[in-house]
């Protein structure tokens, strides 16, 4: 259970609390957190941000902030009895990085029966689901803002490096690196970066697209696939985050391209090794999300629920959200996120 995720954070004694989810006068507060896949590279440092900030919190205001995180392992049932047992145990919210966004109703189903305040994380539930209950939130971005960012960083590409156009033709063949069948915010990534290479002037060619599970390993496989099919076609690789692109980095390394002949390869999330990635020149550039923030975010919340502070100064979108803010990093400034 959470096995390297530093998962199990004691930073004090813990507290029981009463069904009704607030502790007014606590000594100490129990959060509980269960994410999709533990293995998932921004999911991963998140939490490891989350850690520290609930550390932080607890020297400045006394109050002990006990931590657990639970992997599910990719499975929505293991998700579920995950929140069961956390009710069970006595905690004053839940968050959860839902496994599957499409199905978060016995979840919510289960935190309203026990009046315990929900936080959705990085995989946004559709809105209906939001509200179905008023202690229901959501910490995240808009996914659509960072396949816009993806396509300016790879419209630029291609406009500023007369090299990315490797044939000559005027047109950017790309293929597709995607996250999840089915899934909305690899849907919206993938559909607002072609548009936006598009809307930027470039003319695009789709040469193929793979289902990769945001998975830098099975990236890897799906890019070796593409490239043995389309021998030095590919100028573009378009990643729905950057563990996929840095799998299609492995898989150029292993290939007989030269490093000049390497496509373009473009990410999103800004995950450490991500940077590390742009910095190095192997991607052009990624889309940070903001995981500190998100993380800073959703303790503010889960605190303030705990122990029944006011929200009014959590900025709150519709009651419901907070989100965070994309930005485009390239060469010339990623050392800034590097920080």
């Amino acid at each position: 259970m959470a096995a390297g995720l530093g998962a199990l954070v004691s930073l004090g004694s813990m507290a029981g609390c009463g069904t009704d989810g607030q502790v007014q006068k606590a000594t100490s507060i129990k959060i509980g957190v269960t994410v999709y896949d533990q293995y998932d590279t921004f999911v991963s440092q998140m939490m490891t941000d989350f850690n520290e900030y609930a550390a932080e919190q607890e020297e400045q205001t006394g109050i002990a902030i006990n931590v657990e995180v639970y992997n599910a392992a990719g499975s929505q049932s293991t998700q579920n009895s995950q929140v069961e047992e956390m009710l069970d145990a006595g905690c004053n919210v839940i968050c959860v990085n839902l496994v599957d966004r499409t199905e978060p109703t016995t979840i919510i189903d289960m935190a309203e029966k026990n009046n315990v305040p929900v936080i959705f994380f990085n995989r946004e539930l559709v809105e209906e689901d939001l509200e179905r209950w008023d202690r229901v939130y959501y910490v995240g971005a808009k996914a659509f803002e960072s396949g816009i960012m993806q396509g300016e960083i790879a419209a630029d590409a291609f406009k500023e490096n007369p090299d990315a156009d490797k044939n000559g033709d005027g047109v950017f063949q790309y293929v597709v690196l995607e996250g999840e069948a089915g899934h909305q915010d690899a849907i919206v990534r993938t559909e607002y970066a072609v548009s936006t290479i598009i809307d930027n002037g470039v003319e695009v060619e789709k040469l193929a697209y793979g289902i990769a599970n945001w998975n830098r390993a099975q990236a890897q496989t799906k890019m070796t696939q593409m490239l043995a099919e389309y021998d030095g076609e590919i100028e573009l690789v378009i990643a729905n985050n950057d563990d996929m692109a840095l799998g299609a980095i492995d898989a150029l390394k292993t290939s007989h391209l030269k490093r000049a002949d390497w496509p373009v390869v473009v990410g999103i999330d800004g995950t450490d090794v991500g940077l590390a990635a742009v910095a190095s020149g192997e991607m052009v550039g990624t889309v940070y999300n903001d995981k500190e923030g998100q993380a800073q975010a959703m303790l503010d919340l889960a605190y303030a629920l705990s122990v029944g502070d006011t929200l009014d100064d959590l900025n709150l979108e519709n009651g419901k959200y907070i989100r965070l803010p994309y930005s485009k990093v390239g060469s010339r400034d990623v050392k800034n996120y590097m920080k």
